[in-house]
């Protein structure tokens, strides 16, 4: 269902993954990748939420470091390799390729306009800074790690956003859920939902953690908020 784009921004060019849909004019979400880079999980969300009737592209976020990473969580060697991407990412240069990515599918003819963003792990703090720091019509997050370090930034939040937590989360602390929780649960753009005895990325398909339940949970309030905010 997907293909390759370019994404050209000043500081170079990056590959995207995109899946369209049928519709001839749908709104578009920009997928946000967990540490395993644009892999066939993040590909499957694209093309799920291509079905669903929104063009979906997940950039290339690692490509600064290692264009191209495809890697899984199934061995040791491959979680120190995402490791090792995760601490050099630079966050910061990060939202921007996210920007450039959301200013690039929204003057797409096929696009109405409307752009969303949606991230896991790392990209569920991402999906927070897109919320904070973008013109994002809308952002989900998903087990985001670190969001409680940047929580100031929600005062200048103008934009919806939907924040899943995991209440078992083993990357995401008690009281980094209960910092998120109370800074953020009287916030008139945010929702939050937590999910008990779930642990982190519960919501990938294939991984030690996931929980087929949830998951669909989950899935089913992000597509009802995208709808909601993205027609």
């Amino acid at each position: 269902m997907g293909e390759t784009t370019t994404i050209k921004t000043d500081d170079g060019q990056f590959a995207a993954y995109v899946a369209r849909p049928t519709n001839p004019k749908a709104p578009a979400i920009v997928v946000i990748q967990e540490i395993f880079g644009v892999n066939a999980v993040m590909r499957g969300v694209c093309d799920e939420l291509a079905a669903a009737g929104f063009l979906a592209v997940c950039p290339d976020l690692f490509w600064r470091i290692e264009p191209g990473v495809d890697i899984t969580d199934q061995s040791e060697a491959e979680w120190k390799k995402a490791f090792e991407l995760y601490n050099a990412f630079d966050v910061e240069a990060g939202v921007r390729d996210i920007a450039a990515t959301i200013d690039h599918v929204r003057a797409l003819p096929e696009v109405n306009g409307k752009v969303g963003a949606v991230g896991f792990c790392l990209g569920g703090l991402l999906a927070y800074l897109t919320a904070t720091r973008t013109d994002a019509d809308a952002s989900v997050a998903y087990y985001g790690v670190g969001i409680e370090k940047h929580l100031v930034e929600s005062e200048k939040q103008a934009h919806p956003l939907l924040i899943h937590i995991a209440e078992e989360d083993q990357f995401v602390p008690k009281e980094a859920q209960a910092l998120i929780l109370s800074q953020l649960k009287n916030h008139p753009q945010v929702e939050i939902f937590t999910y008990p005895g779930r642990d982190h990325a519960f919501a990938r398909q294939g991984g030690e953690h996931y929980d087929e339940a949830d998951a669909r949970l989950a899935g089913g309030r992000t597509l009802t908020f995208f709808n909601q905010h993205l027609a």
